[in-house]
């Protein structure tokens, strides 16, 4: 009985063990499901926040940036073009077009378009201004859209660049000293075409992911501008290496802007930390791209700021606001966000996108993605075959700014100020209706050029993105002399006429509504700001002025005649004459 009693005992312990064992097991069972039932939960849940990585947003900010540049490029071409390479320019595009028809044997064909790559050829001749304008319009109508839009597409951005190359490629030499932004815009303007899907208009096209290897064509350009920019200097001018270029670069800058004038009188040590600044940014920041992502946006908030002091320091053109651009491919999404609105839109697509990719719903590539990545490794590949004899150049001790190695300006050399001026020289115009223009009684009167110094009572102005391209070539034209810059006799006798052409460059013409002047001369003189707090500066003047002598002789209309005749350019009084 106490045997059988045991044996009862242990059945029921066992029994008891049995069912503890069963719930423990249970219970483990249930929390590993519970575990991935978890796991599988946290996949499913949208993301709160953009994660690093990705450029879907850094994509529409960069459209964005370069139409805006297109824009002001287009406007600028509309605003200026047919005075200076129009029907009637000062250096007509058709004249160069024809001139290199006859070079490459009279014949516009494929050796005429390798040459001088522009849409013009094809085009009607007989009315050049119309050419001009159309395209300028175009050019500004595709651009505004992007700019507005915040989407594009390749069939887009490649209209645009087309329309821009063909303007500047018939620019001829007399605008060449604006090559290095032009020829910036469009490398910048190219790697643009491949961020865009072919066909689709759409802010977040998701069959056509930011190819990574294009967002790093633009960090490799922003690190060539940088590096070509600082090295130049080092090798240049000396006062780069002795940290004295700042004291003379607000002054003699093409065209100084009102701050210009202040920052210009800054203590002597400020201008040396500006120097060395100047040589730390370009020359030491760039390499911050290639040491992870953190310092990749430290580089790209640096190259904005120092873009932004330029900015608001003078008025070079477009050339800053488009430098920021490439910096801006050293950020991704997560960095830009805050640009963005939350909850709608292009973020919220993005948010989405990234949900599934954590999710693991990333959809398969199709045909034609597998194809764009082919694209895209080729668009790498030519980058890199073409900055060969770019990066040579920056190694060379003989390196050259703003130079390009291939007729369509995809991959270029850059640099800026690699000398500085010491004193500012102008060349003002000035004409008279005096008979005789050695008479001491003659009155003589001065032309004003839009922007660029003249009347030392007239602020300097604030123009920058937008700029006068005549101001800019007057500012070389100072430094040279008339026979070196002979399109500066080509203004006298336009003035002699009062051609209303090239008069529409100009801010004043003192002989507006009057008969037209007997006699125009370049008179040379050398220009300084005036001390802020001084009696110059009571009086109003921000400018003081010595005159050096003559530019070129006082000149009339008969005595030019055979000048004009023997460069074949149409004689002032008869092109008058004809309107």
């Amino acid at each position: 009985m106490a045997a059988s009693g045991e044996r009862a005992e242990i059945s029921v312990r066992k029994r008891r063990v049995g069912i503890k064992r069963t719930e423990t097991d249970s219970a483990v069972s249930g929390g590993e499901d519970g575990k991935h039932s978890s796991s599988d939960a946290e996949k499913e849940k949208p993301l709160l926040s953009l994660q690093p990585g990705t450029y879907w947003l850094t994509r529409i900010v960069l459209l964005r940036s370069v139409a805006f540049i297109y824009f002001v490029a287009f406007s600028v071409a509309y605003n200026q073009n047919k005075q200076l390479i129009g029907e009637h320019g000062l250096m007509p595009c058709k004249s160069y077009l024809r001139s290199v028809k006859r070079y490459v044997g009279g014949k516009i064909g494929m050796a005429a378009m390798a040459y001088t790559p522009s849409v013009l050829w094809f085009f009607d001749w007989s009315d050049m201004d119309a050419n001009l304008d159309g395209i300028a319009l175009l050019g500004m109508a595709l651009s505004g859209f992007v700019l507005v839009m915040g989407m594009a597409n390749m069939v887009i951005m490649l209209t645009l660049w087309v329309l821009y190359h063909s303007l500047v490629n018939v620019i001829d030499d007399l605008l060449i000293v604006c090559a290095g932004w032009e020829s910036q815009l469009l490398e910048t303007g190219f790697l643009a075409i491949f961020l865009c899907p072919v066909w689709t208009l759409s802010q977040v096209p998701h069959r056509c992911p930011p190819s990574l290897i294009c967002i790093w064509t633009f960090r490799w350009l922003i690190v060539r501008i940088m590096l070509g920019a600082g090295l130049i200097k080092i090798r240049g001018d000396k006062c780069w290496r002795d940290l004295t270029c700042m004291d003379y670069h607000y002054e003699t800058q093409p065209v100084p802007n009102p701050m210009s004038y202040y920052i210009h009188r800054s203590p002597w040590w400020f201008h040396r930390f500006e120097t060395l600044s100047n040589h730390f940014v370009e020359l030491i920041v760039p390499f911050f791209t290639f040491l992870g992502r953190r310092l990749c946006m430290v580089n790209g908030a640096i190259q904005i700021l120092f873009q932004v002091v330029l900015i608001v320091s003078g008025n070079l053109s477009f050339l800053n606001w488009l430098t920021i651009v490439p910096s801006l491919a050293c950020f991704d999404d997560a960095s830009l966000g805050f640009l963005f609105r939350s909850g709608a839109g292009a973020k919220k697509a993005v948010l989405e996108i990234q949900s599934e990719d954590v999710a693991g719903r990333t959809p398969a590539p199709t045909k034609g993605m597998l194809i764009r990545q082919v694209v895209n490794i080729s668009l790498g590949i030519l980058i890199g075959c073409l900055s060969i004899p770019v990066v040579t150049n920056l190694l060379s001790s003989r390196q050259v700014m703003n130079t390009s190695f291939d007729p369509l300006r995809i991959v270029n050399t850059y640099g800026a100020f690699g000398s500085i001026t010491k004193e500012r020289t102008e060349v003002i115009f000035q004409g008279t209706l005096s008979p005789d223009p050695k008479d001491p009684e003659a009155l003589w009167e001065e032309y004003q050029f839009m922007c660029k110094p003249g009347d030392v009572y007239r602020r300097p102005c604030l123009l920058s993105p937008y700029h006068y391209r005549l101001d800019w070539l007057m500012w070389f034209a100072a430094f040279q002399t008339y026979e070196q810059s002979e399109w500066v006799i080509h203004i006298a006798g336009r003035l002699l006429s009062n051609d209303s052409t090239v008069l529409s460059l100009l801010d004043h013409n003192p002989f507006q509504g009057r008969d037209s002047p007997r006699w125009v001369r370049g008179e040379h003189f050398r220009y300084k700001f005036s001390q802020p707090g001084s009696a110059s500066a009571a009086q109003g003047k921000w400018w003081l002025r010595k005159r050096i002598g003559a530019y070129f002789p006082p000149v009339n209309l008969e005595g030019l005649r055979g000048y004009f005749q023997s460069r074949n350019w149409p004689h002032p009084h008869l092109q008058q004459n004809r309107k």
